[in-house]
């Protein structure tokens, strides 16, 4: 068997950085109050993760590209449509692929609906004056109904695809995402992960902090 570089440093800590930015934005969001302070600054934590990860996607170790998701509908089909086991991917599966997706553009509009949302109480996201009370209002609704609701649905499922994974497939999906190592019989290239490459990723998180940063005081 080899062992395969799949997930680099910079990858690794993306996602558990994002999963324990969206666990606080939870319990942040369902406390209230003075929790809020840390629910907007959570939020822009994402918002900088969100981008890193749009930036990394080019230029990040070769199994952490955009090119390596295999979410075409004919990828798609053929996968779902596996009379046998499916097979193992070394980066994500086409449902995988197309889940990552999903799940970074429900953030995206997440993180977007929160900058101009408006509890009518003593919060409000820091772009509210640049847009219009309906707007206000239905950014607001989508917040705090329908995005955070299909946020913690596709949490739910993707838990559930690993555990599905874990017992039914006997592939254990989360080793990987610490160790960044994968086992395969077939000879693959490994992401690059050097502390050059791990340089490169701090410059990309910089800038998406900063963007951030702008993104926010461009209100009055």
């Amino acid at each position: 068997m080899n062992q395969i570089r799949v997930w680099d440093l910079p990858t690794r800590v993306f996602h558990w950085g994002l999963a324990l930015a969206i666990a606080g934005l939870i319990i942040t969001g369902e406390v209230g109050g003075e929790a809020m302070v840390w629910h907007f600054r959570l939020g822009y934590v994402v918002g900088s993760l969100l981008i890193f990860k749009l930036i990394w996607g080019f230029i990040g170790g070769f199994w952490s590209r955009w090119q390596q998701l295999t979410c075409s509908p004919k990828s798609l089909i053929r996968f779902l449509k596996a009379q046998e086991a499916p097979p193992t991917y070394l980066g994500h599966s086409p449902t995988g692929s197309l889940s990552i997706l999903i799940i970074l553009l429900f953030l995206t509009l997440q993180v977007g609906s929160g900058l101009i949302s408006d509890d009518e109480i003593s919060n409000a996201g820091p772009l509210t004056q640049l847009v219009s009370e309906k707007t206000i209002q239905w950014a607001t609704y989508w917040h705090t109904e329908i995005g955070k609701a299909v946020i913690l649905l596709l949490i739910a499922l993707h838990v559930l695809a690993i555990a599905w994974y874990f017992f039914k497939q006997h592939e254990n999906l989360v080793r990987p995402m610490f160790t960044g190592n994968k086992e395969t019989q077939a000879q693959a290239p490994n992401s690059l992960d050097r502390p050059i490459d791990w340089l490169k990723a701090l410059l990309a998180l910089a800038i998406s902090a900063y963007l951030v940063y702008r993104l926010v005081n461009l209100g009055p």
